[in-house]
Order: C-alpha cells, then structure tokens, then sequence
C-alpha cells in the first residue's frame, strides 16, 4: 500500500529518560543463505514482480505479486519453494488492482486486502483450508478512491486470529480497527489524531494478547505513536528527538516478547531511526545501522520482529541505496545484501518479516528496479538471540 510505504520510507517522554543507543556490531557473515525467488505468473517490468511481506514459524512465505498488466495476486510459499497462488473473490484484474497479503499466523491463516474493478478496497482473511471470507470495516468508505488511497486494509494478524488495521471513511480520514475472529469489529480513534484527508489512526501491529500499536497523523499531519492496551485504553507516545514537521515523528510498528514496542522514528532532518521502548520505565533505546545515510529519506527501518525479540528490517545509506539488517535483542546488528540486488537509488533489499528461528523474508529490487522475492537463513554470529509493505 503506498500511503503505508511512503510513511515508512519517509519514516516511521520524558526529558530525563536515559537515552541508550545501541551499540550497533557489524557482524562479518558467515553461515547464511539467501534464496531469491519470483511467484509464478509475475510481470518483469520496473517494480512488477514478488513482493514478500511476511514469514511463519514454519517458513511459510506470504505476500503478492505484481503481473504484466500491474494487477496485484496473493500467495503462499512452502519452504519446500512450493507456491499457492490466491485471489480474494471480486479481486479486480486492471492496473493496481487485485489481492495483496500481509500478515500470516502460525497455523497459516492470511489477512490482507483487495482491491476490486472500482478501485474499492476491501479486507480478506484466508483460513489454512483456502476459505477467504471478505469483510468491510463498519464506517469505510464506498470509493472508489485515488490510488493510493485505501478503504478497509488489515495489515496483521496473531495466533488467535485477530486482525488489526485501519480504513478510510468518505473523507479519507483513517480510524484503527481490530477484528476478532468471530468477525466482531471495535474502531477506534488515537487522541489527538487529525480529522482532514490523509490524517487520522493507523493500526500497524498486533500483538498475541490483543495489544494494538501503531501511529497517528495530527492536524499539522505530524506522527505519534499510539498504543491500545487490552483494556482498551489508547495511549500516545514520541520518541525523543523526533521531528514535528510533515511526515516526520513517531511510527509504532511492533511488541516485543515482553509487550514493549518498537518502531522508527523521523528526525527534523526526515533521517529515520530505530527505537525500542521499554513499557516499563517508559525509556527509549535507540539506534541505527552502521552503514546508514543521514540524509533526507536515508536511515534506519525496522519492521519485523520475532518471539526472541531479534529486529528485522533494511537502511538506506548515502547513495539512497538499501541494504538489509538483523539486531538481535542484545543491541547486536548485523548488515546483508541480497544477490542480484540492484545498487542504484531506492534499490536493494527491503526486508520484512522474522521468524523465530531468525529466518528473515522480504523483497529487493534489482537494477532494472523489477521485484523479486528472498528469504535468508542461518545467522551472522547472532545466534544466541534469534530464535514486522509493498507497493
């Protein structure tokens, strides 16, 4: 989803808190493998492709692809390589339309959102059994919308079948929902979150017990952090040293095992960062890849996190070039790049999901900026540790 790549890219309390960096170790590789992929049927122009967006505990891959007509599909790949193509029911077949897949649960139910012939976007969860059942947020807007723009989008999912993410009502504001597995919905809106087109509450992560993480775009369209607890409390949160102008703030993107959360955050000088913040005493841990620029739009991104609390996610360094990285929860990073990786502007690997064994899943783009899939195994020296959007 484009509103939710750009922020990431663009991304994404207290005075007196200790401010910890980590200390961020380049690790030399050694005993990893990365395996590249493309799901059948794929366009092979610039960013058509394989999009990986998500990793099962038992590597199962899911995500979308991008066919010759621009048309969106999901699918799930076995780690056998084996692929299962999929296309929520009213999918549409045109430009930007059709069926992208986010989040997966261990037992193999997907979630995510299609897009139909009138460019309306609408939530889907896909049971292990193939069943898709599609629903609409109470309160989306009926579209059709500009693209970029999207109605009812369920970006995760946990264990026990519970889906967060957000829509768009008739003004294109957004508002966070959660959706039980029952089908029962609870919107909600962040404190403070702005009521024009483009702001509102975004719901990015869930976490096994129902917490829901995420950031909201304010009047001036600046972001905070919010989290709604399980007792259904929404509270906010700004990592110290983010920025206040447009784009630029707070991103929740994910818990810990302990119900921390972690995230990035946009500097004054639109630089993101890493963080993670400790619930407990309230203090930030920041940090960044070695290799990353400090540029406008260059950093530090994470996104994906598993049961050991390894961080997986990608930077962008001083060519505007991206590469992967895994920080493990000890502070202990280490930088990858993906074979057959382009090394021009925005290209390279962006990576995504983490599973518990550290096998981490994503996509790169290569030098004619065409997508295709991969997924890395085996570790860097971070063992001990290892056990989170497309276009």
């Amino acid at each position: 989803m484009k509103q939710f790549y750009l922020a990431k890219r663009k991304l994404q309390l207290v005075p007196a808190a200790t401010f910890l960096v980590a200390l961020a170790i380049s690790i030399p590789l050694s005993a990893q493998t990365v395996t590249t992929f493309d799901a059948p049927g794929v366009g092979t122009g610039p960013f058509q492709g394989t999009y990986a967006t998500s990793i099962s505990p038992s590597g199962t891959i899911t995500g979308f692809s991008r066919d010759a007509n621009n048309a969106r599909h999901g699918f799930a790949r076995s780690r056998d390589g084996s692929f299962t193509i999929f296309d929520a029911p009213g999918a549409g077949t045109g430009n930007f339309q059709g069926t992208r897949a986010y989040g997966i649960t261990p037992s193999g139910t997907i979630t995510g959102f299609f897009i139909d012939s009138a460019n309306a976007a609408h939530g889907y969860v896909r049971s292990n059994q193939g069943v898709i059942t599609v629903f609409d947020a109470p309160g989306a807007g009926t579209g059709p919308f500009p693209e970029g723009t999207f109605v009812t989008s369920p970006l995760d999912i946990n264990p026990n079948g519970t889906i967060a993410g957000y829509y768009n009502d008739s003004a294109q504001v957004g508002h966070g929902f959660v959706r039980d597995k029952n089908g029962t919905f609870t919107t909600f809106d962040a404190p403070g979150a702005g009521t024009e087109a483009g702001q509102g509450t975004f719901s990015f992560a869930i976490s096994p017990v129902g917490e829901v993480t995420g950031f909201y775009f304010d009047a001036t369209n600046a972001s905070h952090g919010f989290l709604l607890d399980k007792n259904g409390v929404i509270t906010s949160y700004d990592v110290p040293g983010s920025g206040t102008g447009v784009g630029q703030g707070t991103y929740g993107g994910g818990f810990t095992p302990n119900g921390s959360i972690m995230g990035n955050y946009v500097d004054a000088d639109d630089v993101s960062h890493g963080f993670v913040m400790d619930r407990r005493t309230g203090t930030f841990t920041t940090f960044d890849a070695p290799g990353a620029g400090t540029g406008p739009l260059q950093g530090t991104y994470p996104f994906g996190i598993n049961t050991a609390g390894a961080i997986s996610g990608w930077y962008v360094d001083a060519s505007d070039v991206s590469h992967g990285f895994v920080r493990d929860r000890h502070g202990a990073l280490v930088e990858f790049d993906v074979p057959g990786a382009g090394t021009g502007p925005f290209q390279g690997p962006n990576v995504y999901g983490i599973a518990p064994n550290g096998a981490v899943s994503g996509f790169y783009f290569d030098a004619d900026y065409v997508v295709h899939g991969f997924v890395r195994e085996g570790h860097g020296g971070a063992s001990s540790s290892l056990k989170f959007r497309g276009r």
